[in-house]
């Protein structure tokens, strides 16, 4: 347990609202959440849900008719085949990190990911005792790996790459080319790539393009997606 750590924006949340209980007004950019109420269609629609029974325990990956509309989504915008079973439904982007992570990756295995980034890939790394690789990302390129450091820290031992575009914080997109020499480094290794794509649909001059329309590369990548980050 001493080697989980922790995502630094609710350390800083945490102090902003003792801050608030002192009166001071404070303009919150730590936690990544609107400053408006939910939805009113949302709240009636979850409302009607409970009306109607659903309260129950569901499929464990998710209800079927769900996982079908996403493995739809999933095939239009990213160009590839995806059916209902390639699909599990979790409460949030952690889990499919974690899930990943424990089903993959053993004490001493390495794992690329992007520096800066969100905080957990590391700690989940550091957690199940593999070692975390960090390749740093540039700001001349976009916010986009240097392809030559991502070269030089692929190893042996490397058993996952973590990619996020766009990415948090820095919200770079990896540009079309530097995906396709990516995918050239990672296709023929045995290594399965954690595409975090949850800010697909946030984006404002570079469409973000996925790993997994690269031939071959569907097959080894997981990808992280959900409902929560979208202004379109």
């Amino acid at each position: 347990m001493s080697r989980i750590g922790t995502e630094s924006a609710y350390e800083v949340l945490a102090r902003a609202r003792a801050l608030e209980k002192q009166g001071k007004k404070i303009v919150h950019l730590e936690i990544g959440e609107p400053d408006f109420p939910t939805p009113a269609h949302v709240i009636e629609a979850g409302k009607r849900a409970l009306d109607e029974g659903w309260t129950k325990y569901g499929p464990t990956p998710g209800f079927p008719e769900f996982r079908e509309a996403i493995a739809a989504y999933v095939s239009r915008t990213r160009g590839i085949h995806a059916g209902p079973d390639n699909v599990c439904v979790v409460p949030g982007g952690k889990p499919i990190m974690f899930f990943s992570m424990v089903a993959l990756l053993e004490a001493g295995d390495e794992v690329i990911y992007p520096n800066p980034s969100f905080p957990i890939y590391e700690s989940m790394i550091r957690f199940l005792g593999a070692k975390p690789v960090p390749v740093p990302l540039v700001e001349s390129r976009g916010f986009s790996f240097d392809l030559y450091t991502l070269g030089d820290r692929l190893s042996s031992r490397t058993k996952m790459v973590i990619l996020n575009s766009p990415a948090n914080p820095t919200g770079g997109v990896i540009s079309r080319d530097d995906l396709e020499r990516i995918a050239g480094l990672l296709r023929d290794r045995d290594v399965i790539i954690l595409s975090d794509e949850i800010y697909s649909r946030i984006w404002y001059e570079v469409e973000p393009v996925s790993i997994t329309s690269f031939e071959g590369m569907a097959e080894k990548t997981i990808i992280l997606d959900g409902f929560s980050k979208r202004i379109r």
